[in-house]
């Protein structure tokens, strides 16, 4: 397309002379001075002797046939391309005798002139003659085409647009009329089979024209199945205020989603305000252990909404004011959103909403009102910063990890010493129903890494220890995720009767780049083996017992092989990359658990991870490949498979919610829903599943033992 609005192409063929032609004059979008574009078939003429000319202007000639050449022939021809157009009325007889004269016109025009080669186009043919001109945003002009063999990007106008007549169908379909007509619709056997795949469709699944179409004809048969109401809601036109408000009075008569479901809702695919008031209704039903599974992406969530105090807002508050481990948590997850420049003002709304509901509240018994419980809560955002100023001070020593030990012993009983004991007691930020009173400067300890993280001890008023991770400049929100991901399976697994001895520890981001993490006594694989050469060594150590299977009490072993089955299949459905000894810990009673999560679906800085995470020591662990108690460690990982499996529109609802969180894997993963659907392997029924799951098991352990065979052996690599 050139300049002005026309359509230029050239065309040179090497049929032994130079060709070319053109074609500026005849294509053209239609403007107030020009008449509409051509229609029908038209001639070109190829100009022998004549090189293609790309440029603008070109030296190609411009007329296609020029007028002291125009004969009888082409009076002809134009009346042929009329007539083809509906232009000339036909009559048959007269028709036949027309084309004869035509034809015996063409044979002498052979005869008597030296007639040039012609190429002939076809064009599209209109009803009505076209006077609108594409401008403005939507109007693309390509680069010029240049004499070179390359790939010539042509813009179609047409492209992703609505067909008008489909639209128009759609539309008739959807009248109001219909719904007195589809209230009796049921539908055949087999669009009951294609409603039942459709209802069956994960959350991350766009549904295409046909199923929405389907879905809405036979809406009112499904208003009985719960699970079909968000596929109706994706159906739905929500940008028709007809529609929408159809659409609006048959979701309040539905039936009654489950609050899984809700969270489907919330997600940015719905912008209508009824359909997200609708879903925060329904997690009313929630009590608050299952609204803390679900707290982290209900604050993202708020990303979504329209309105800086919406329904969601309102319904966080009002569940944080009567929880104060909610409280706490929502506070804290809010605080971490005000440094997204982008949605900070909702978010310092949500933070108002919070403290004004906080300070309204007195708790029946009287013992503490809604300032002094809102005051609690703001203390521990002053210990941050004391911790905060205190890692800046340790950081700065030079020489042994000792010399930094001793020196954050020194701050705590010197400068800092207000912390040993609080004025008052403060609640853990980790665990806000635990009352923090003061630190123990001997207790506490550096870790040795590069970022110097503080390991504090405090008393509690219950005169217990609390032990406490703290780090900055580490950003822990992936972290938070992942643990909140294992806290979740770990209550989908345990509602179902199986208790894999799972691990979730607390860790909070209270900043993008600080946050806190529950220490959990225990020792790292690298650290077991290189003090006691195996596992079942250091297990002995703590469980011995001569009758026991490898000299372990059997319950010992029991937690170790369950704990490693529910984190094999957890950190492969979440695709935990960088798996190494230093960040397998195992405890004392057999439970072994992951940490540090810096990379989530799939990426991993290693080349060639195995499928999943296991080490061969765990394996020998559990007497091989071959013993019985392997066995049992496959069976566990199918059937916790399976179970999770069947919560997969859950967690797939959950992570969709963190698509703009800022956690680096998530945001920059454009398909990050997709790859954690496919872990789920939702095309398979339960039994494929499990012998799809043990393959995977056998795949990766084959890889931790010498073979001759490259794929193998590298996978093997990823554990030295």
């Amino acid at each position: 397309m050139a300049n002005g609005g026309e359509f230029r192409f050239f065309l040179s063929c090497d049929i032994s002379l130079p060709l070319a032609f053109r074609v500026d004059r005849l294509l053209h979008y239609p403007t107030p001075t020009q008449p509409s574009p051509p229609q029908g078939r038209q001639k070109l003429r190829l100009w022998p002797q004549k090189e293609a000319d790309g440029r603008v202007p070109t030296t190609t000639p411009g007329k296609v046939v020029p007028k002291n050449e125009r004969g009888e022939i082409e009076r002809l021809e134009r009346l042929v391309n009329k007539h083809e157009r509906g232009q000339i009325q036909h009559i048959e007889w007269l028709d036949r005798l027309f084309f004869r004269t035509m034809d015996k016109a063409k044979e002498k025009c052979e005869r008597t002139e030296n007639l040039y080669p012609s190429l002939v186009v076809e064009f599209c043919s209109f009803e009505h003659r076209v006077v609108f001109q594409e401008s403005g945003a939507n109007f693309y002009a390509p680069a010029p085409v240049l004499l070179s063999n390359q790939l010539v990007t042509v813009w179609d106008p047409e492209l992703g647009r609505t067909n008008p007549s489909e639209h128009k169908q759609l539309k008739l379909a959807r009248s109001l009329t219909r719904g007195i007509i589809d209230k009796d619709l049921k539908p055949s056997s087999n669009e009951r089979k294609c409603l039942q795949r459709i209802i069956k469709f994960p959350p991350t699944r766009s549904l295409q024209v046909d199923e929405k179409q389907l879905v809405w004809k036979f809406r009112f048969s499904l208003m009985s199945e719960k699970k079909a109401l968000t596929k109706f809601a994706r159906a739905v036109d929500w940008s028709d205020i007809q529609e929408a408000k159809q659409a609006v009075e048959l979701i309040r008569k539905w039936e009654t989603i489950d609050v899984a479901d809700a969270l489907e809702l919330l997600s940015p695919d719905f912008e209508s305000e009824e359909v997200r008031a609708y879903a925060v209704n329904i997690l009313e039903r929630a009590d608050d252990e299952e609204l803390q599974c679900y707290l982290l992406q209900l604050v993202q969530a708020l990303r979504f909404e329209r309105s800086d105090e919406s329904c969601l807002a309102h319904f966080l508050v009002k569940r944080a004011v009567s929880n104060i481990e909610i409280a706490s948590f929502l506070r804290w997850y809010v605080v971490v959103e005000l440094r997204d420049t982008a949605y900070a003002r909702r978010y310092y709304s949500t933070y108002d909403l919070l403290e004004n509901g906080m300070m309204k509240f007195a708790r029946d018994d009287g013992d503490e009102d809604g300032f002094r419980l809102w005051q609690s809560l703001t203390r521990q955002t002053e210990l941050m910063a004391q911790l905060g100023s205190i890692m800046k001070d340790v950081k700065q020593v030079r020489g042994s990890a000792q010399k930094k030990i001793d020196r954050l012993r020194q701050l705590l009983s010197g400068v800092f010493s207000e912390l040993t004991n609080f004025d008052e007691p403060i609640r853990s930020p980790l665990a806000p129903t635990v009352l923090l009173t003061g630190v123990m400067p001997q207790e506490s300890s550096i870790f040795k890494s590069a970022l110097h993280p503080l390991r504090l001890a405090f008393k509690t008023a219950n005169g217990g220890i609390s032990k406490i991770i703290y780090k900055k400049g580490d950003d822990l929100r992936q972290d938070q995720l992942v643990i909140q991901m294992v806290s979740l399976m770990d209550r989908l697994l345990k509602l179902e009767n199986m208790d894999l001895h799972l691990t979730p520890y607390r860790v909070l981001a209270t900043q993008p780049d600080e946050g806190m993490l529950e220490f959990i006594p225990s020792s790292s694989l690298a650290q077991i083996l290189s003090e006691h050469r195996t596992i079942t060594s250091y297990l002995q150590k703590f469980h011995p017992d001569e009758d026991g299977p490898f000299g372990i009490t059997a319950q010992c072993l029991e937690t170790f092989i369950k704990s490693c089955a529910g984190y094999s299949v957890i950190t492969y459905i979440m695709g935990v990359g960088d798996r190494h000894l230093d960040n397998l810990l195992l405890t004392d009673d057999g439970r072994l658990f992951h940490v540090d999560f810096a990379f989530i679906l799939g990426k991993d800085p290693k080349p060639f991870p195995p499928p999943m995470k296991l080490c061969k020591e765990m394996v020998e662990a559990m007497g091989g490949a071959e013993s019985q108690y392997y066995t049992r460690f496959k069976s566990y990982c199918c059937e916790a498979y399976n179970i999770l499996r069947k919560s997969s529109s859950l967690i797939l609802n959950l992570f969709n919610l963190m698509r703009r969180s800022n956690i680096p894997d998530i945001t920059n993963e454009e398909n990050a829903g997709l790859k954690l659907q496919e872990k789920f392997r939702l095309d398979l029924e339960d039994e494929e599943a499990i012998h799809f799951f043990q393959d995977l098991i056998n795949e990766s352990v084959s890889a931790l033992f010498p073979q001759m065979v490259e794929t193998i052996h590298r996978w093997a690599q990823y554990w030295r």
